[in-house]
């Protein structure tokens, strides 16, 4: 079997980048070349000051200098890629269509098609095209008939290798992956290329971890195990409402089944809701695959996840107005974080967005600190919303570079995100410069309820009454 030396891959975010750096780490003699027509992006990816990378990830910008401009390339030159590839990633964005048919929980599949008719356009020698975004099944099929009905007489084999990265641990979960899944035909050439492609992985993993499946089964491996994770979270928080109408602890309640070995512990920490660009999305699709071909009931199922998770974002932002006496109205509220969790910069399906907009509706006046998202982020993320105009969100929401900057005349603290630095933070000293009684929401249980309630703060905390 050929030595594949030369691999690209379309799309230079958050699973792209970081995948191709371990990549080129792990396997030096492979030129490794990230590619996307965002210039601004590839800009920061080349950046000679690390900090200013696009992605934050622990581990990362080590990497990066590392293997940066010696086989790890970033470029915005996509047609040279794919020509001088003999593997090419597709880690495009997939997101949630927000028109026409499956309009809120298909995926919109138009970068993949991009894609794909780019690389039937340019390839002129035998290609293996890996989806590594999160895809509906049978996409595969649909890539593998545009390239075969568009190509120049070029063999193309369709793999299927889905990510299984956590952000914030993703550099780990690349080192020291549970499993990877590559599917593709069960052909002698399908075969081929999934040997091809495991070779890659071989080098860092061992070759039981790598798993080989039909292209079917990887594509809906995939979601399931999102959708598996997510609903584990949902199950939590839906019973965190419980617990803070009665005596229990969801803390208390979680480490008590998660000692359940037919349960485990992971995914039982409740918060104020799941977030991150996979799991809402992915159960989404799982809906909109199975009430498209007539599983009504299964549709039912998954979506109940997400009604969950929304409600439990919804019930967050209620508790605040309800405490500040049933009014926030020119009211200053400090959130802590804005990334859907710590150790990234990702915002996306973040609960802070969808409780500050809850908020805004009520013209509550918010000062957000997050030490890794910039300003144009989280404006971005409310316009996005489109509930209110650009000039309002500006007017109503003050982003800081310091959390100490904000709490001059301040009604109540939201922790949104459970960045370590916020455990350590002088609450004395907050404590006395906030309007009185000053409230902290604790969306994500970081705080000891003893200490803080001894300051003097009025202390909420989600699953706790």
């Amino acid at each position: 079997m050929k030595k594949i030396t030369k691999i690209c891959c379309i799309g230079a975010g958050y699973v792209g980048g970081p995948t191709m750096s371990v990549i080129a780490k792990m396997c030096p003699y492979i030129k490794v070349t990230v590619v996307d027509i965002n210039q601004e992006r590839i800009d920061q990816w080349n950046d000679s000051d690390l900090n200013n990378l696009p992605i934050y990830e622990p581990g990362l910008k080590e990497i990066i200098a590392e293997t940066r401009n010696k086989n790890l390339f970033f470029s915005t030159e996509v047609d040279r890629a794919i020509d001088e590839s003999e593997i090419i990633f597709i880690s495009v964005n997939t997101p949630t269509k927000t028109y026409g048919k499956g309009k809120g929980q298909a995926a919109d599949l138009k970068f993949i098609e991009l894609c794909a008719r780019n690389i039937a356009k340019v390839a002129t020698n035998d290609k293996i095209v890996v989806e590594k975004s999160t895809l509906p099944v049978r996409t595969a099929s649909a890539i593998k008939s545009i390239l075969d009905n568009t190509g120049n007489n070029v063999k193309f084999e369709i793999l299927s290798n889905p990510e299984f990265l956590a952000e914030g641990t993703a550099i780990e979960d690349l080192l020291n992956a549970d499993r990877v899944l590559i599917g593709g035909d069960e052909t002698s050439s399908g075969q081929e290329a999934k040997n091809a492609l495991s070779q890659i992985y071989e080098n860092w993993l061992p070759k039981e971890r790598i798993l080989q499946t039909n292209v079917w089964s990887s594509e809906l491996s995939k979601l399931v195990a999102n959708a598996f994770l997510a609903q584990r979270v949902s199950s939590i928080n839906s019973i965190s409402a419980l617990c803070e109408k009665t005596d229990a602890n969801v803390e208390e309640v979680s480490r008590a089944i998660g000692y359940d070995s037919r349960i485990g512990s992971k995914f039982l920490s409740s918060s104020v809701g799941f977030g991150g660009s996979c799991f809402q999305k992915d159960i989404l699709n799982l809906v909109y695959i199975s009430r498209s071909i007539g599983l009504q009931e299964v549709g039912d199922y998954w979506e109940q996840v997400i009604i969950m998770n929304d409600y439990q974002k919804r019930r967050f932002a209620d508790n605040i107005v309800t405490s500040l006496y049933n009014t926030v109205s020119g009211k200053k509220i400090l959130f802590l974080g804005w990334a859907f969790k710590k150790d990234t910069n990702d915002t996306r399906e973040s609960a802070a967005i969808y409780v500050a907009d809850a908020l805004l509706d009520e013209k509550a006046e918010i000062c957000v600190y997050d030490p890794q998202v910039p300003e144009k982020t989280v404006y971005r993320d409310l316009d996005y919303l489109n509930t209110r105009s650009s000039e309002e969100n500006k007017q109503l929401v003050k982003i800081i570079a310091n959390p100490l900057e904000g709490i001059e005349n301040t009604h109540a603290i939201a922790i949104l995100t459970e960045w370590d630095e916020f455990k350590d933070l002088d609450w004395q000293n907050i404590y006395d410069k906030m309007m009185k009684p000053a409230f902290i929401f604790d969306g994500r249980r970081l705080l000891n309820k003893e200490k803080i309630e001894k300051i003097g703060f009025k202390y909420y905390r989600i699953g706790q009454s």
